[in-house]
């Protein structure tokens, strides 16, 4: 990995994420435009709905990477505990921000302890949207699960993230299984190292195997050097093959 590439990682925090209720849709957006922006994402986590594991979950990933983001657990309900357990990393109180509670107020209508959802750690700074809040104390964005929500928030954050160039990709589909190649792939990461290439075993509906091989970079001349490399190695296997942009 390059000193200077920027990095990132995704913490989904929720229940119902961990018992199969309901499905993550997130991590594929999210991933997606960091990768446009030129931001690697090197890890993802999932946590449940309790504090200590939150609060552990984040002091360990914001001090790894450049940036973090958190999507969960910052609703109204008992369940959604994310901005405390944020201001606990960080050692900040939780506090109340007036503007957000009367802009909540106005827009939902509502009153009572609903408005826990205006509270952030001491120091966040607020992202306001149509749909509902969010914030980022440091590195750490903190967004709700609602993926639609978590769009709207991402789209606001974009400007400040600073990436380098996006990441392109390039793959090779091969009419073989993972186990006729492998000498071959342990050879192609050895000679580039500076490439993430990865390998995607399939099945069709013949039970006949494939692999696909991606290579991935922000720089397209040296995935070109690594395809050319790649094709030349199957054509003396005698290994059939398609290029797939």
């Amino acid at each position: 990995m390059s000193k200077n590439q920027h990095t990132a990682a995704i913490i989904i925090i929720g229940n119902e994420i961990l018992s199969g209720r309901t499905q993550d849709k997130n991590v594929q957006f999210i991933a997606q435009r960091l990768s446009d922006l030129g931001i690697r994402l090197c890890e993802v986590r999932m946590v449940p709905d309790i504090e200590g594991r939150i609060v552990k979950a984040v002091n360990n990933v914001r001090k790894q990477y450049d940036y973090v983001f958190t999507t969960g657990g910052i609703g109204p309900t008992h369940d959604d505990i994310t901005p405390a357990s944020v201001a606990k990393s960080f050692k900040v109180p939780l506090i109340r921000d007036k503007g957000v509670e009367k802009i909540l107020r106005k827009r939902c209508n509502l009153s009572g302890d609903v408005f826990v959802m205006a509270d952030a750690p001491e120091g966040a700074v607020w992202i306001h949207n149509d749909t509902g809040p969010g914030f980022y104390l440091e590195n750490v964005f903190v967004m709700a699960g609602v993926p639609s929500v978590a769009q709207e928030v991402f789209a606001k954050i974009e400007p400040m993230l600073v990436g380098g160039n996006k990441f392109i990709s390039k793959s090779v589909t091969i009419f073989a299984g993972e186990s006729k190649i492998r000498d071959m792939l342990y050879n192609m990461q050895d000679k580039f190292s500076q490439l993430q290439i990865g390998s995607y075993p399939f099945v069709d509906a013949d039970k006949k195997w494939y692999t696909d091989i991606v290579v991935r970079s922000q720089n397209s001349e040296e995935i070109e050097i690594a395809i050319k490399w790649l094709v030349k190695k199957l054509d003396t296997l005698e290994l059939r093959y398609k290029e797939v942009m």
